[in-house]
């Protein structure tokens, strides 16, 4: 892959490229793409979305949009120093563009989330398991293979490409009309629900196949197999991932120690495991200088939050330089995380599976996780009910819920469940609760 075609600044929706690579002007065109999602509707209503832990009361914790800010923060970070290594070491022809690489990471981390449902992999599993164990498999015989792969694994990241690139009703064609170089950092899965990972991962629904199609020619993306139109990742995905991988393991730590989870010293012990060698001495030299001064343990739990970072960072750019032939070449495999020096591999696999202990498994986690579930459930099958047999007086009233970007002639079955997964998967948790408890007529329930 190359950078000239990489970097391209073509908006999505645009039948010609706009070459604009003046450095002198207030805002090149991917600061222009990160200012879009700033001020756009989807980004808001992450505040709404949980990210893990229940939304906050007294204690706040993180939500689906505080992470994708703390996302952006570090994939700038990781582009930034990835791009002044590449031109440092000339590993590349000296692209007017090449400095911006943080910027496109920086957008891709605050997109990143923006296609998941209400109350996250709970509300991707509801929606899934309605078409392939519930109601919705009565609509197997009216789609095509792919079509029903697209509903029985449904993904956010499939539909964060199409939130970005389709025209909903009023509004104009190509979406936000971001640029292809940003657009493709951000899939971090390169082919269809037909050829999804073991975790059921993919990185576009078949409604957006051409849009795919177009981003990836347009950004130059290696074609691994042109049968089953699977590409390799764009370079710059792969920090977009690292950047969410730091972000969620460490602030997840930090969160379980503000409510109680965790104690101090396994939040420390945690924090430090990221160490080794000379760091790892500087490391308790800090803390010490920190302790000295600081009485309260959160403000010195967020004082090794920002160290852990900044290793994780300063580590995880180096796989990404050592291994940058390959991922060029659309031959790297796995993570960059994964492929970390091995003592930091190891603990952030301790830590990772101390997530899944002491927090995911958590009971407020769990709670939200069984309301989520049930709350998208009810709310496919009523919509989707609706929308089929349309012309009873109830689903009439339902309808009228939808608004307006919403609300298209479609035809085909799929066409007209991807209507409602629209609609359902835009909600905020607690949108997604007023409406449950309207459908249920109970004004009690909370979460």
């Amino acid at each position: 892959m190359m950078w000239d075609k990489l970097l391209s600044t073509r908006r999505y929706g645009h039948d010609e490229n706009q070459k604009n690579v003046d450095l002198e002007i207030i805002r090149t065109n991917f600061q222009r793409d990160y200012d879009r999602l700033i001020f756009s509707s989807p980004f808001r209503r992450m505040q709404n979305k949980t990210q893990v832990f229940p939304l906050p009361g007294s204690v706040f914790v993180h939500n689906r949009l505080t992470h994708s800010l703390e996302v952006a923060s570090i994939g700038r970070s990781l582009g930034n120093i990835v791009s002044n290594q590449i031109i440092k070491e000339k590993k590349a022809d000296n692209h007017p563009l090449m400095s911006e690489l943080g910027t496109i990471v920086s957008v891709a981390g605050l997109a990143h989330d923006l296609g998941n449902p209400p109350f996250g992999h709970s509300g991707e599993s509801a929606i899934s398991n309605f078409f392939e164990n519930g109601g919705g498999q009565s609509l197997k015989s009216d789609m095509t293979e792919a079509e029903w792969l697209d509903l029985t694994n449904f993904e956010g990241n499939a539909n964060l490409l199409r939130l970005l690139t389709h025209q909903f009703k009023g509004r104009r064609a190509g979406g936000m009309m971001l640029t292809c170089a940003c657009l493709s950092a951000m899939i971090k899965y390169p082919f269809a629900s037909t050829e999804r990972t073991k975790k059921g991962k993919y990185g576009f629904f078949q409604s957006e196949k051409e849009a795919f199609n177009t981003i990836a020619h347009e950004t130059g993306l290696v074609c691994l197999d042109a049968e089953r139109n699977i590409f390799a990742r764009n370079p710059l995905a792969y920090l977009m991932e690292a950047a969410d991988d730091i972000a969620y393991m460490i602030m997840d730590i930090e969160d379980a120690h503000k409510l109680g989870i965790l104690t101090f010293d396994e939040t420390r012990e945690r924090l430090s495991s990221f160490f080794d060698g000379e760091n790892l001495q500087k490391f308790h030299q800090k803390l010490e200088s920190v302790k000295d001064v600081v009485t309260d343990t959160n403000e010195v739990v967020a004082f090794l939050r920002a160290l852990s970072i900044n290793q994780l960072t300063t580590r995880t750019s180096e796989v990404f330089i050592n291994n940058y032939d390959a991922i060029m070449n659309g031959t790297f495999s796995g993570s960059l995380v994964k492929n970390l020096p091995e003592k930091i591999e190891t603990e952030y696999e301790e830590s990772s599976d101390l997530s899944v202990k002491k927090i995911y498994n958590n009971q407020a986690v769990v709670k939200v996780e069984i309301t989520g579930y049930n709350v998208l459930k009810t709310l496919v099958e009523e919509f989707l009910q609706a929308i089929l047999s349309p012309n009873t007086n109830y689903s009439r009233k339902l309808l009228q819920l939808i608004p307006n970007q919403y609300k298209t002639e479609a035809v085909s079955t799929y066409d007209k469940c991807r209507q409602i997964l629209d609609f359902i998967s835009g909600m905020t948790d607690l949108y997604a609760m007023d409406i449950y408890k309207l459908i249920k007529g109970d004004s009690a329930l909370t979460i």
